[in-house]
């Protein structure tokens, strides 16, 4: 395989990436220390109170259609979903574009409404 080679790691299925992480020195570490070492990395530094009230909210598609009880399929049939873009949002694959995100809040806030709106 050369360098440029991508490969992508398959839970189930692919052994273990291999980790850098020092997982012992870790789990010897206290909380405070935890929370200090992960402070201290200027490529990763955690996020403010000012940085998370205006990130942007991603809808988490998954979970959406799991409170409705409702199989990938299904969601996708009774929203006009095609059942690929529903598969490749969930699994990470594409992001939904604005009037997909527009959607999914509306779903989110009010499904019964937007089913039967698009069942007429």
């Amino acid at each position: 395989m050369s360098e440029n080679t991508i490969t992508r790691y398959k839970p189930g299925r692919d052994p273990r990436p291999d980790s850098k992480t020092d997982w012992a020195r870790l789990h010897a570490m206290t909380d405070e220390e935890a929370e200090a070492a992960a402070g201290s990395d200027s490529e990763n530094l955690p996020l403010t109170n000012e940085d998370l009230a205006t990130a942007k909210r991603m809808p988490h598609i998954k979970a959406l259609r799991q409170r409705l009880g409702m199989t990938q399929e299904q969601f996708a049939r009774s929203y006009r979903l095609p059942i690929g873009t529903v598969r490749d949002w969930e699994q990470g694959r594409s992001r939904p574009d604005a009037p997909a995100l527009a959607l999914l809040t509306v779903i989110e806030r009010n499904p019964k409404a937007v089913a039967e709106a698009l069942s007429a």
